[in-house]
């Protein structure tokens, strides 16, 4: 499954399925949140973000999905450590589009709280 490439260590996998000009929007009201319209700068704003602020990189655990044609609504948990030991075991659920194979459009929501707390205590 595309999405267990998150936990696996293997994200390169992951992102290779999304379209380079994808729409993601992260929902909220934390540092993350905003409208990411490349691949490149979604990763670098999130992903990338967080790596530096957790022991080992940011991993996202799948744990359901349902899908309906081109449309999946995908739940996720993080599964990490921050810098100060604080566990980030955030949940998500990522509204996602496909087309011809390749994820165009993200909603994301998150545990804006958790996400704060773990930017402003270790950044």
């Amino acid at each position: 499954m595309l999405f267990q490439h998150l936990e696996t260590g293997e994200r390169e996998l992951f992102f290779r399925n999304v379209a380079d000009d994808v729409n993601w929007k992260v929902m909220g009201t934390h540092p993350l949140a905003g409208t990411y319209n490349t691949k490149q700068e979604f990763i670098t704003s999130t992903f990338d973000r967080l790596d530096r602020l957790m022991k080992g990189n940011t991993i996202l655990k799948f744990k359901n999905a349902l899908v309906q044609g081109e449309n999946a609504a995908v739940e996720l948990e993080a599964a990490s450590t921050a810098l100060n030991g604080m566990p980030f075991n955030g949940t998500y659920c990522w509204v996602v589009k496909f087309k011809d194979g390749l994820i165009i459009e993200v909603r994301a929501y998150v545990d804006s709280a958790l996400v704060k707390k773990v930017i402003d205590e270790n950044e």
